[in-house]
């Protein structure tokens, strides 16, 4: 396992800002403090050649200028929340409206623009990075001083572990996740792209894709990906494309668990994803209820990597989290981390080469 570190670029207020890439001789991924983002991931071709399986940008400054989140954690509160607000202990907490009347991601001030503290971690068996940052109480209009870690480690089987906890002195909603834009042949529309989810439901959302509280299955619908399915073979009857919030195997209608995991001990296989030309596949194992599938539905025209332009469905995300608006939401699983726990997500990205 190689562990790289360099120069990526300069804040205006002169932060330096740095890169690191993970080989394991196999495939390898890149990540910057900036924003703790996922900048490549890169895997060998029957061929031999190499493939860039991530969207996002060849330079710092695409990052800086960039609305989309391309590889970012996303937090404190990934996703939505409905009207920007919520009500915790009897106190109701205003946020950023963003998203029309709602708050998406954290709000204007995200994640995304924030850096991060990189040290590079060395395991038995894996490589990878540490990023850690100090959430000050009313941050994004949020509760508590929230302390947070963001691993990527890598290991000798193509597992690319997220390895996310969080520590708080006062009750707060927390909801952290990857916004990693995958394409399996690296480039191009993913309709042929094929994907497996061992879901059965999504989340009923209004037209501003809040949820309203209730399941809906998904059998005989265009969101039925139980079985193996082309991701183009029903786009089209879904609208703009997919952006909906699917429930995992660790979400237990009948008996419905804390949704801010406090053990990453037990992970579920929720998805796997191939593109049959390349040989690609990844497999997507987590311990959070929820995972939003969105097809990048608003990213055409953006000018990328290697001056790729991109286009609307030339990516897909799979981010793995607690319902969204769930702050709002009595009948979802609690997302409130209380002072004294340990917040303990994990998802790994596991792919065949």
């Amino acid at each position: 396992m190689k562990v790289k570190k360099q120069k990526f670029g300069v804040l205006s207020d002169g932060t330096k800002v740095h890169l690191y890439t993970v080989s394991n001789g196999n495939m390898s991924f890149s990540c910057t403090d900036y924003g703790c983002t996922l900048t490549s991931i890169v895997l060998k071709n029957i061929d031999g050649s190499k493939t860039d399986v991530l969207l996002g940008y060849s330079t710092l400054e695409g990052y800086l200028n960039s609305k989309y989140c391309f590889g970012a954690i996303v937090g404190r509160f990934a996703n939505r929340i409905g009207k920007a607000s919520f009500t915790l202990n009897a106190k109701k907490y205003e946020l950023d409206k963003n998203d029309g009347p709602n708050t998406l991601h954290g709000g204007f001030n995200g994640y995304d623009k924030m850096m991060w503290k990189g040290s590079i971690v060395e395991e038995k068996n894996a490589s990878g990075v540490k990023f850690t940052r100090f959430s000050p109480d009313g941050e994004q209009g949020f509760p508590g001083n929230v302390k947070l870690e963001v691993t990527y480690l890598l290991d000798e089987n193509n597992n690319l572990s997220c390895k996310y906890t969080a520590r708080t002195d006062k009750a707060t909603p927390i909801n952290i996740t990857n916004h990693a834009y995958f394409n399996l042949a690296g480039n191009g529309s993913i309709y042929k792209q094929t994907v497996q989810m061992n879901s059965s439901k999504i989340l009923e959302v209004s037209p501003k894709l809040i949820p309203t509280g209730k399941l809906l299955d998904v059998e005989g619908t265009a969101f039925d990906f139980t079985k193996e399915k082309e991701i183009g073979a029903e786009i089209k009857d879904t609208g703009m494309g997919y952006d909906h919030c699917y429930v995992t195997e660790m979400y237990d209608t009948n008996n419905p668990q804390c949704a801010v995991p406090l053990s990453d001990s037990d992970l579920v296989e929720f998805a796997v994803v191939k593109d049959k030309k390349s040989g690609h596949e990844m497999s997507v194992f987590t311990n959070m209820p929820g995972c939003q599938f969105y097809t990048g539905n608003f990213i055409k025209g953006i000018l990328g990597k290697n001056g790729v332009i991109y286009q609307n469905h030339d990516a897909y995300c799979l981010e793995t989290q607690c319902f969204p608006d769930s702050p709002n939401k009595k009948e979802f699983p609690s997302c409130i981390l209380e002072p004294g726990q340990v917040m303990k997500a994990k998802t790994v990205y596991s792919f065949k080469i």
